[in-house]
Order: C-alpha cells, then sequence, then structure tokens
C-alpha cells in the first residue's frame, strides 16, 4: 500500500513558525559552534569556520522539493538535515580524519557521508565529509522545530572549499552549464590540481614533522651531553675522565649527485640522533660543501657544532658555533652552546661573556642564565651567581639542580 501524499504546507504559517524559532535556532547553533570548537582545540586542531541556519526561501523550497519527490515514488518525504550547519575548514588533508574523530568523542553521529569517495582514481570533482551531529538534549532544550534534532558539520580543506566555492557558482547557480568535452576537461584538470596541490601540502608537513622530531630527539641528546660534562663536578664527587678525539671522518659511500639538501639534512639528523656522531659529522661536512644559502649554512654549522660536542671534539665544536654567530649574529643558541664548550673547558669567564651575548638576544633564556650563574659560581662571583639562580627559579621554580645550586651559592655567602 502505497504511503499517503502529505499535503504541502502553508507557506504563510510555515513562515511564522519558522520566525517564531529564530532565536532559539540561532542560540543551539551558536552553542553547537563553541562545543565544536572546543572540542578541536583541545586535540590541538585550530582550523577556521563557517556556520548558517537555513534561509528560510531555501528551507521552504527544500520541503516542497521532498514532499513532491515522496509523492511521486509513493514514500514518506525525507527530513530536513540541515536547518543548522557548520563547515569546519582544515589546512591539510591529515587534519580531516583528525577533526572527525575529535568530534565522534564528543557528539552522538547519526550519519557519515563522504562526497566523492567512490569515484575512480581517474575522475575528480567536489570532495567533502558530511557528518550528521545530534544536537544535545541540554542544547536543543525541548526545540521542536529542528526535526530531527541534528547539526550538519562539512569538514573539508582549504582547497576543497575553494573548489566547492567556485563550483557551486559555475554549475549550480549559472543558467547554462557547459557541456562540450573541453570545456569539462578544463574543469577536471583545474579540480585535479587542487587535489593534487592537497597531497603536497600534506607530503610537505610530514617531512617538515619528521624533521622537527628528529631536531628535539637530538636536543634532548644534547642537552644530556652538557648535563654529564658540566653538572658532575659541581653536583658530585665524580672527576672527569679523559675521552680520546673521534676519528677523522671518512668519505662516506652513500654519498650521490640523487641526493638533494632536504634528504641529506635528514640523513644527518637520524644519524645525530642514533649517536652515530661521526656519520652525522660527515654528512653536515658535505651539505656545507655544497654551499647552501648562509641561513642554511648557519644552521648546518650549529648541527655540526653540536655532533663535534657530542664526540667531546671541543675546540672543533667552538670553532663550528662561532661560525654559526659570525653568519648569524642573532642565533642565542649558539652564543650559548659556545658559553657551554667553555664552561666544559673550565673558561669561566669566556662562558660568561657567550651567556651574556644569549642573553642580549634572548632576556629570559633559562639555561644562558643558569649556566651563567654556574659560571660565576666558579669564578667566586656568589652575589651574582644569586642574582641569577633567583632570576633562573622565576622561570623554572621546581628545577631542584638550580635549588641546589643556590643553596651552594647562599652557603659560600655565609662563610
Amino acid at each position: 500500500m502505497e504511503e499517503a501524499t502529505e499535503p504541502l504546507p502553508s507557506r504563510a504559517s510555515l513562515e511564522r513558525l519558522y520566525k517564531a524559532n529564530s532565536k532559539s535556532v540561532e542560540a543551539i547553533l551558536a552553542e553547537m559552534v563553541s562545543r565544536i570548537q572546543g572540542a578541536l582545540d583541545a586535540e590541538g586542531i585550530f582550523p577556521a569556520y563557517k556556520h548558517r541556519i537555513k534561509s528560510f526561501p531555501s528551507f521552504f523550497s527544500k520541503k516542497v522539493k521532498f514532499i513532491r519527490d515522496a509523492s511521486t515514488h509513493g514514500t514518506k518525504p525525507l527530513p530536513i538535515t540541515d536547518i543548522i550547519a557548520v563547515r569546519i575548514i582544515c589546512p591539510f588533508i591529515g587534519d580531516l580524519e583528525r577533526v572527525e574523530r575529535a568530534l565522534s568523542g564528543l557528539f552522538a553521529v547519526r550519519e557519515v557521508e563522504r562526497k566523492g569517495a567512490a569515484r575512480s582514481f581517474k575522475e575528480f570533482g567536489y570532495e567533502s565529509t558530511h557528518l550528521l551531529l545530534e544536537i544535545p538534549a541540554d542544547i536543543l532544550k525541548a526545540n521542536a522545530f529542528i526535526d530531527p534534532p541534528v547539526c550538519e558539520v562539512q569538514i573539508r580543506t582549504i582547497l576543497q572549499d575553494a573548489w566547492a566555492e567556485v563550483e557551486h557558482e559555475l554549475v549550480y547557480k549559472a543558467e547554462f552549464t557547459p557541456f562540450d568535452d573541453p570545456m569539462k576537461r578544463k574543469l577536471a584538470a583545474l579540480n585535479a590540481n587542487l587535489t593534487l596541490s592537497d597531497m603536497l601540502f600534506q607530503e610537505i608537513r610530514d617531512y617538515q614533522h619528521q624533521l622537527t622530531n628528529e631536531l628535539a630527539k637530538r636536543r634532548v641528546a644534547f642537552f644530556k651531553k652538557i648535563e654529564d660534562e658540566i653538572d658532575k663536578d659541581l653536583y658530585t664527587s665524580f672527576k672527569e675522565t679523559s675521552r680520546s678525539a673521534g676519528e677523522e671522518p671518512k668519505q662516506p659511500a652513500w654519498l650521490g649527485p640523487w641526493k638533494s639538501l632536504d634528504d641529506l639534512l635528514l640523513e644527518a639528523l637520524n644519524a645525530h640522533n642514533r649517536a652515530d656522531y661521526v656519520r652525522a659529522i660527515d654528512i653536515y661536512s658535505h651539505l656545507l660543501a655544497m654551499d647552501p644559502k648562509p641561513e642554511i649554512r648557519a644552521l648546518i654549522y650549529k648541527h655540526r657544532g653540536m655532533a663535534f660536542f657530542a664526540e667531546s671534539r671541543y675546540d672543533e665544536s667552538m670553532e663550528d658555533f662561532s661560525a654559526t654567530i659570525e653568519i648569524d649574529p642573532k642565533c642565542y643558541k649558539a652564543a650559548y652552546y659556545r658559553g657551554v664548550v667553555h664552561s666544559v673547558k673550565q673558561n669561566y669567564s669566556a662562558a660568561i661573556d657567550d651567556f651574556n651575548d644569549a642573553l642580549v638576544i634572548h632576556p629570559y633564556h633559562f639555561y644562558s642564565t643558569y649556566r651563567r650563574a654556574q659560571a660565576y659560581y666558579h669564578v667566586e662571583d656568589y652575589p651574582k651567581a644569586l642574582a641569577d639562580c633567583d632570576a633562573a627559579l622565576e622561570l623554572e621554580p621546581d628545577n631542584e639542580s638550580l635549588r641546589k645550586l643556590k643553596s651552594m651559592v647562599i652557603k659560600k655567602l655565609k662563610m
């Protein structure tokens, strides 16, 4: 038996109902946007947002269409699920899944639709992820106008959103749509370029994250080496043991003309983080021989200096940090690192000068302040050592080594 045909609604009556609920619907949308943004902020995702309430003409037109379609097929009219809608626009493809996962953890998801997912690899067109999120009861507050009680959420990249906006103007709103094959091919080529750009942007971002992770690992190992070389005599009874200099670097077999500077830098950082310092020094040296731009040379000198330091080749380490400063006088880290080398060599006056230079560039650098306090302690300038201890404790009040140093300085001042 066929479904009873639903009569077309009175436009005037429906518009009165729409206007009577408008304030309530606006409040529901505002709270949904707030909760969505809070969920993504908590995950470290910061996209752009667009949101809207469906206009009454659009709402009425869609309702009439659904009633007519249902009448034709003898079914119940489809519900209108986009009375309120939020669009989340992300910089990178990799963000889309993260956004979907975060929203699924906060809201009940009634439906997921992946626009364009069914296309073959030869086809290009509109792509977007659409979610229907159930509006929580405490937000809905018994509002019966939004039926079903859902909010449509579209998740796109910036380029997907740009394509959707342009395609909407060219195809859906235009009175004439090009049907000839050359024009269709141009549209497909444009979409293909945008899709490829999205993929390349993601690859570049992944590569940057890989470099960042390798740099973070290298810094941890470097700081551990600093603590081993500087702090052990100050805070323990152990004496420094002599270390033999590393072997002269051999010509690596892996070098080839096909290696780009970025490839080699990543390979050097990987070797550095594996504590294969000789190999890292070889690669850094090869990179310098490629005569990169000054800012890249400064970066490589700094990294090679850190590798030399890890190998206890302190003179070469100091030369590289000095080369970094010569190219980039604003590099406070190179000044700090050179001060560390001076401290290891027990040349505390020179160390203080370098820490001073670092702090001129970066007045709130904790480690320069802390290590300068140690250097002042060694040259028996206890008032300045105490002042630096206090300044450093303002930056890291829970640092146990620093608290211990302050106690040692106070004890000296009381003698």
